[in-house]
């Protein structure tokens, strides 16, 4: 979207000012349609900080996702750019890739359309 819808967007401000990781949504991308669970950027860097930190080869990129950058320079929040999926999954066919769920960052104005609810996947 070259104009980021603006109900994805408050989406993306009340997950964000409730700190609340419950929001079922699935977004199609260009490349990928992704289906999980939004989460507030500070809970989603800091997990993928913990998942870095974890690892010998990507430790020393963990503190990259413990900087705050969701404040402007003027100290006000700016509005959401970007969704973080926690758990979530790229659909594929009857496939979710990965099988356990991942940690997803996508730019709001890359998606085409979106549905609130996350969809299910069959190994079947």
């Amino acid at each position: 979207m070259s104009n980021p819808d603006v109900l994805l967007v408050d989406i993306a401000a009340m997950v964000e000012s409730e700190q609340s990781n419950q929001m079922p949504l699935t977004v199609v991308t260009s490349s990928a349609v992704i289906t999980g669970r939004l989460a507030p950027e500070a809970v989603w860097r800091q997990r993928v900080s913990e998942v870095l930190s974890d690892s010998a080869r990507l430790g020393p990129f963990s503190g990259i996702f413990t900087t705050d950058r969701t404040q402007n320079g003027h100290g006000g929040v700016e509005a959401p750019t970007h969704l973080h999926f926690h758990v979530a999954r790229i659909l594929q066919g009857s496939i979710g890739i990965p099988e356990t769920g991942g940690m997803y960052r996508v730019a709001i104005q890359d998606v085409s359309a979106w549905t609130v609810g996350d969809f299910s996947y069959s190994d079947h």
